[in-house]
């Protein structure tokens, strides 16, 4: 595990009337990160304007779209709804971690083979779901895959693309 202790943002915290500052470690995409921020910041927020790790999107802000989905400790969040301070001691895994010796994660290879994005903007929301769903064991079938990943949401309608992207890998997996 690496230590990155320079971050965007150091020396500097905005705290509104009434908030409190904290010091925080946060291991994201294996490297430990040390923030300080508002203790009501959330870890979407964290990640994109602390960390500047903004393959994690910002989309309804309200835990409807599933565009900020990571994963904490190998389980789906959606990172809108869930503070930064709540992930202290645990794994965050962004779209920019699943990456492993440099090789995309099977899901973005077969993502980009079955064009399973139109304007992108979901996409990384959705590998990442994808990935926790597969890993769940969750897609046993096409009508399974739909259900799990009915928290993420594609405004161009990239569905059966991405289906087939996510069959894909489930397939490959298992044989």
């Amino acid at each position: 595990m690496s230590r990155d202790d320079g971050h965007r943002g150091a020396g500097r915290t905005v705290t509104p009337t009434g908030a409190t500052g904290i010091d925080l470690t946060l291991t994201v995409n294996g490297a430990l990160r040390d923030l300080r921020i508002d203790n009501r910041v959330t870890l979407l927020d964290a990640l994109r304007d602390e960390l500047g790790l903004t393959g994690t999107k910002k989309g309804c802000d309200q835990g409807a779209c599933g565009a900020c989905t990571v994963l904490v400790d190998d389980r789906r969040v959606l990172a809108c709804l869930t503070l930064a301070a709540q992930c202290e001691g645990r794994r965050v895994t962004t779209i920019e971690g699943l990456a492993e010796d440099g090789r995309r994660h099977p899901l973005q290879d077969a993502f980009l083979r079955h064009d399973g994005f139109q304007c992108g903007y979901c996409t990384p929301g959705q590998i990442m779901s994808a990935v926790a769903l597969l890993r769940e064991g969750r897609a046993g079938s096409d009508e399974e895959i739909r259900e799990f990943m009915s928290g993420n949401i594609c405004r161009c309608g990239a569905y059966p693309n991405i289906l087939a992207a996510i069959r894909e890998v489930a397939r490959e997996a298992v044989g």
